[in-house]
């Protein structure tokens, strides 16, 4: 039995590109956690209406620094550094684990 074809770009990149690639199922997953943790980073700063040079003088860091943290391409997240931001936006540091595939992906996973 063919598959089923499909017009929706998102559907047809998967099947092309991760569909049956755990090496790049990985490396997705890593980029959307650089992704959220950047936003986060970049959202909180913002809402706590600091500039980039005033979040970093308040960390003991510099604003290059924060700047590369906000960037979602960044991968040296760490826990020390995401604790002092937390600390200095009166916020704290929560983890989360989940599922290592999404919904999304089991029911392509699961289609025939």
């Amino acid at each position: 039995m063919t598959p089923k074809e499909t017009s929706d770009a998102l559907s047809i990149i998967h099947q092309e590109f991760y569909a049956n690639k755990p090496e790049r199922l990985v490396a997705l997953s890593e980029a959307r956690v650089n992704d959220d943790v950047a936003r986060k980073i970049r959202e909180m700063r913002e809402s706590a209406n600091l500039s980039q040079r005033k979040l970093a003088d308040l960390v003991g860091t510099t604003a290059s620094v924060i700047c590369r943290l906000e960037d979602s391409d960044y991968e040296g997240h760490s826990l020390s550094m995401l604790n002092r931001i937390a600390h200095a936006l009166n916020k704290r540091v929560k983890i989360e684990f989940v599922s290592n595939i999404s919904t999304e992906d089991k029911a392509k996973v699961s289609s025939p």
